[in-house]
């Protein structure tokens, strides 16, 4: 089989890099066409790269990225059986989990048209949850033979094990991500405070974004002196910090797509055999059991975040335990070998 993989998509962000990886791994000829970047010089980059490999294709898959025109465009250039990796909704994001635009304006029922069209045009969407391609399926009305679920998972040669020559002292608990209202980061400054009594406790918290302004305000309302923030890291270093970890924490906010989706921390940090400590959603309930390979607690819960916080701390055991779960469930279900096998299975299908 040979496939296109084609947009405006980063090829480095690990969705992309996953699928991409995976499909080769299981014999699959992957042709990466891209411009990514933005502008009318992406695209242009996008067609230059197109016409220096237009060849015969099985399928193309439109890789994931925030544009929107790639999937248009991608129909009219290819007559092969086009699939979109929509990872997630744009109208879904920018207007309630971001609330960058009002429900009833204009923009958002922009947002939710290109969303519809796009699924309209493609022959097959990739999704990364159960309870996500139910949300596309309610909100975009897509027959669900349409939908397709693909985790997201982890490449293995970057987010491995690692044994750090010099050990910490203290204990360490590790945040990195966008900051954006579906990750809670409020709620995990409010447990924090509530921590800031606990013997060499740090907070690490890595990223940028939406909310980072109000965040650091936050933390110097609230005085929580056992938190740190850093700047966005490139990937060595990062990978670094989460071997420095004791625990990796995920996400924690209060709206709809914090119950939709599995972050790729959650994904990464048990690739590096970490234990992990997220929200109770249904989505992270499709690979997870509680105390088994993670801890869960209440979303948008600052007390039981503590609360669960505290019991890693005083209980090696159960992290110990947790950890080696997360990394068995890594290697049973979150490799790009494996997460490649089963979508290809489903391709040979769509064609």
């Amino acid at each position: 089989m040979r496939i296109c993989y084609f947009g405006l998509f980063d090829p480095e962000y690990e969705r992309n890099r996953v699928l991409i990886s995976g499909l080769r791994q299981n014999g699959v000829e992957v042709v990466v066409c891209t411009g990514h970047g933005k502008g009318i010089h992406a695209y242009w980059r996008l067609l230059k790269s197109w016409w220096a490999t237009h060849i015969r294709y099985n399928l193309v898959i439109v890789g994931y990225s925030d544009t929107r025109f790639s999937v248009i465009l991608a129909r009219i250039l290819f007559r092969c059986p086009l699939v979109w990796d929509a990872f997630y909704s744009l109208y879904d994001s920018y207007v309630f989990d971001r609330k960058l635009v009002a429900p009833s304006s204009i923009k958002a029922g922009y947002y939710w048209l290109i969303d519809f069209l796009c699924c309209k045009i493609a022959s097959r969407i990739l999704l990364d949850t159960s309870v996500h391609v139910e949300y596309f399926r309610k909100t975009f009305y897509v027959n669900k033979q349409k939908l397709i679920c693909s985790l997201v998972g982890a490449s293995p040669d970057i987010f491995r094990s690692l044994l750090l020559t010099a050990p910490h002292h203290g204990f360490r608990i590790l945040f990195f991500g966008n900051f954006t209202p579906l990750q809670g980061i409020a709620f995990i400054l409010r447990a924090a405070k509530l921590l800031e009594h606990a013997k060499e406790v740090r907070f690490d918290i890595i990223g940028s974004g939406q909310t980072y302004n109000d965040m650091c305000l936050l933390a110097e309302k609230l005085q929580v002196p056992n938190v740190l923030f850093h700047e966005r890291k490139p990937i060595h270093e990062l990978v670094r910090a989460i071997a420095d970890a004791d625990v990796c924490l995920g996400i924690f906010g209060e709206t709809g797509k914090t119950q939709r989706v599995i972050p790729n921390k959650v994904y990464e940090a048990i690739a590096m055999k970490k234990p992990v400590l997220t929200a109770d959603t249904p989505a992270i309930r499709e690979l997870f059991i509680d105390h088994e390979n993670i801890l869960l607690c209440r979303a948008a819960d600052p007390e039981d975040l503590a609360k669960k916080i505290n019991l890693l701390i005083n209980n090696r055991t159960l992290r110990e335990h947790i950890a080696v779960g997360g990394f068995e469930a890594y290697q049973a279900n979150c490799t790009p070998a494996i997460i490649g096998s089963k979508l290809l299975d489903v391709l040979k299908r769509a064609i």
